[in-house]
């Protein structure tokens, strides 16, 4: 008979111990060493300009400051934008256009120049925290793919030489094409064709400790796969356990489109062996209006979208891949841009029209001090400018009659009929209509006459309906208080998948002390 040498039961131990933890630690999913954005996690807006009667730069200025929106990207490097943000505290990422990447990537001296005419002629007092270039190329312009490295390379060397590049990063926007088989995220990888250059890409970015800029949009994923994903994952609603979209590899529970969207490019990421690169969601949003092919382009999707994509960010609930890392989102965009070619919806994903009205008022509460436009603050609904008296008279008649509006104030003698005019009389009674159909969408049109505004437009000891109900909104306030957290909805988040974690710990060490003690006893 061969020596066999007998193994102690503490080995046993150990060695059991050894393998649980081992388990533990990785629960299945590829270990992704990410090194977290330094700043906090924001929301931003890109700003298109193909709008008639666009606001001048310095009303611009003022209405981003006004809104409180702190972070912006262009699809340019506007000289009179960037001039008009000297001294505020607006971050900006500027872009090299499609057309201008030939020239940049092609010679030194000239990305030398767009650096010192476009960055360093503003910077510090304008703050310029990237640069973008191009926008989509490898899925737009294919066959400029070639250029992308050389530009980026160029604009690199470009800053280095000016002592900029450690302040201002320099990406690529990517569409989400670029991924294939992007669900489950954990089998997601690169459209191969463009390997090489997305390799290069990447290793530029972890040598340089930048952002890989990806357009992100559930919109389009759902109208893609309509019957298959839900409209309800695309547009972040509290969803029941049985419709979270489960990735069968890793086990990880997506209650939401876009976190499915950033862990895919993290998997892709993955397959060509980088791992320290953050994903920045350069473009995300959801159109308020589309033709009879989009019949869920609407105000109310669109509103629901984004106030949800903001609340999403600002809980700092990561994904659940990287619960400790929430990507950053720009939100395409600030202003419909209705010179924009058809389809319809191409025009209509601005969160205002382009004389600064809103087009839906976002539900933002408690998320910040971002955007003034939110139903935390008191709106007003009243008739716009420059409407003939015929067809203002007839909102009017429409919204005292059928609407069903409270127009006893306007009536002779009241406290509301002076001026005696239409405009006047039909802002009180749009402003009645509007506060008693709850501000919701669509409440402030009367066929394109009337406009929501969160200033006053009560007078003397005429009292708009919506002054009337800021003074019942104490009691008001404190029920809803009392009532939302009975419904308070967590997505999975860096807290739970903690928690998780160290349940799974405990477990463990319960399982290695019960073997412990059974070993004790079989001993005596």
């Amino acid at each position: 008979m061969a020596n066999t040498k007998k193994f102690p039961p503490f080995f046993f131990f150990v060695f059991f111990c050894y393998c649980c933890f081992s388990v533990s630690s990785s629960s299945f999913v590829p270990e992704i060493k990410v090194q977290q954005d330094k700043d906090e996690p924001y929301v931003g807006v890109n700003i298109g300009t193909d709008v008639s009667n666009l606001l001048a730069p310095a009303d611009l200025v003022a209405f981003l400051q006004l809104q409180k929106i702190t972070h912006i990207r262009l699809y340019d490097a506007d000289p009179d934008i960037l001039k008009a943000l000297a001294k505020t505290k607006i971050r900006v990422i500027i872009s090299v256009p499609n057309n201008q990447i030939l020239a940049i990537g092609s010679s030194n001296t000239t990305a030398a120049s767009w650096i010192g005419r476009n960055v360093a002629a503003y910077y510090p007092e304008t703050l310029i925290t990237a640069i973008a270039v191009g926008d989509e190329i490898l899925t737009t312009v294919p066959s400029s793919a070639p250029l992308i490295m050389p530009a980026i390379e160029s604009l690199y060397s470009a800053l280095v030489a000016a002592n900029l590049h450690t302040q201002i990063k320099v990406s690529a926007p990517n569409a989400a094409s670029i991924i294939l088989d992007p669900f489950p995220p954990s089998q997601a990888f690169f459209n191969q064709s463009m390997s090489s250059v997305l390799t290069q890409l990447l290793q530029f970015l972890s040598r340089t400790e930048s952002p890989l800029m990806m357009n992100l949009y559930p919109y389009y994923v759902f109208m893609q796969n309509k019957g298959v994903v839900p409209i309800d994952n695309a547009l972040f609603k509290p969803l029941t356990p049985s419709k979270e979209m489960v990735d069968p590899n890793t086990l990880l529970h997506y209650t939401n489109v876009l976190d499915a969207m950033i862990d895919s490019v993290y998997f892709s990421m993955k397959n060509l062996n980088v791992t320290d690169v953050v994903v920045l969601v350069t473009e995300s949003g959801w159109p308020s209006k589309g033709d009879s092919k989009e019949p869920f382009a609407t105000i109310d999707n669109a509103d629901t979208y984004n106030s949800n994509l903001i609340k999403h960010v600002f809980d700092r609930s990561g994904t659940p891949l990287h619960p400790e890392i929430t990507s950053s989102v720009y939100i395409y965009e600030l202003f419909n841009e209705d010179l924009r070619s058809p389809p319809l919806s191409e025009a209509n994903w601005g969160l205002f029209h382009g004389n600064s009205t809103p087009v839906y008022l976002l539900h933002v509460s408690g998320s910040g001090t971002f955007l003034a436009n939110d139903t935390t603050n008191q709106t007003y609904c009243i008739a716009m400018d420059g409407i003939d008296k015929r067809t203002m008279q007839a909102a009017l008649d429409w919204a005292c009659g059928p609407g069903r509006a409270n127009c006893s104030e306007i009536q002779p003698g009241e406290s509301c009929y002076q001026p005696n005019d239409v405009k006047n009389h039909a802002s009180y009674a749009f402003d009645s209509y509007y506060q008693k159909e709850g501000g919701s969408p669509g409440s402030c049109d009367f066929k394109g006459v009337a406009m929501i505004t969160t200033t006053d437009p009560s007078h003397g000891s005429c009292i708009f309906p919506g002054s009337k109900k800021v003074s019942n909104k104490t009691s008001q306030v404190v029920n809803a208080t009392q009532a939302s957290g009975a419904n308070t909805v967590r997505f999975h988040g860096a807290k739970t998948s903690t928690f998780n974690k160290n349940m799974h710990v405990l477990f463990v060490v319960a399982l290695c002390l019960l073997y412990y003690s059974l070993i004790q006893v079989q001993l005596r």
